[in-house]
């Protein structure tokens, strides 16, 4: 593993469910068919790491989003979701619009 950031952008993306987000993150970040959409599988994925080729290349990560959708209020799946992160070697970062 590298000593890098990997940056995943949602802002301009609407994410009106975890579906929604799981949609945004799995293809281009790596995530296999077999990913399981939910939040214990990607705490695996950000913090055991082993499971996106992507994501294990870099030592930190960060998802910026918009303060839209789920993101907007506080809304329980955007506050269980935003738990998972640790805050230091991974972050979700809310933007207001």
């Amino acid at each position: 593993m590298t000593e890098s950031e990997l940056v995943i952008d949602l802002r301009g993306r609407r994410i009106e469910t975890l579906d929604d987000f799981w949609d945004a993150v799995t293809g281009p970040r790596g995530l296999p068919d077999w990913f399981g959409r939910n939040l214990d599988a990607w705490a695996d994925t950000i913090h055991g790491r082993g499971i996106s080729d992507v994501i294990d290349r870099h030592s930190a990560l960060s998802v910026h989003v918009d303060r839209a959708g789920i993101f907007a209020a506080n809304d329980p799946a955007a506050r269980a979701l935003g738990e998972v992160f640790d805050g230091e070697q991974n972050k979700l970062v809310v933007h207001a619009l």
